[in-house]
């Protein structure tokens, strides 16, 4: 037997290989590395969202820990998310921050005027820059930064009561002791 009739076998085996991996149980979608885990946010400045006074930048997110919320309004899964950003917020437990994501301003401001802000400071981020140099795939995202400015934890999606309560409330309990 010729080795080049084992070549659509070894393909054959390498896909399958691949897709076995890759479609797993264990692999968990909403479990996205990030490679700013641990370092400073990167380095920015957004105006603030229209009807505001206080934009976001780097250097208002260093002295306490924080919640960074990447939101637009035509976001579904965003709106699901919200009520537990405005419950969090009324709690003052952590100052909760937004970046509005590649929105109209407009359409922004009426969604918060409608729905409620939780947010301490808004940054417009129209042209989608800032979100990028964060990592961020797609929104809502959400991260947590310490009180030196470094970004400790990405949770991809919207939030859920179990992910606060599980993973994002005991991670902001332990970093503001």
């Amino acid at each position: 037997m010729r080795p080049i009739y084992l070549l659509p076998v070894a393909i054959f085996v390498a896909i399958a290989g691949a897709l076995f991996v890759g479609l797993s149980p264990d692999r968990n979608p909403q479990v996205v590395p990030s490679a700013l885990i641990d370092k400073p946010v990167p380095t920015f400045a957004l105006p603030p969202l229209q009807g505001r006074t206080l934009g976001l930048a780097s250097d208002d997110l260093k002295g306490e820990v924080a919640l960074v919320n990447v939101f637009a309004s035509w976001c579904g899964p965003c709106r699901v998310e919200h009520p537990l950003l405005m419950d969090l917020a009324g709690k003052r437990v952590v100052k909760v921050h937004g970046i509005n994501y590649k929105d109209k301003p407009e359409a922004a401001a009426d969604w918060l005027a409608r729905l409620g802000d939780p947010y301490t400071r808004t940054g417009a981020d129209r042209d989608g820059r800032v979100s990028i140099d964060w990592g961020v795939y797609g929104v809502p995202e959400t991260f947590v930064v310490d009180r030196e400015g470094r970004i400790r934890y990405k949770h991809v999606g919207p939030l859920m009561p179990e992910d606060l309560e599980q993973k994002i409330l005991p991670l902001i309990r332990r970093l503001q002791v």
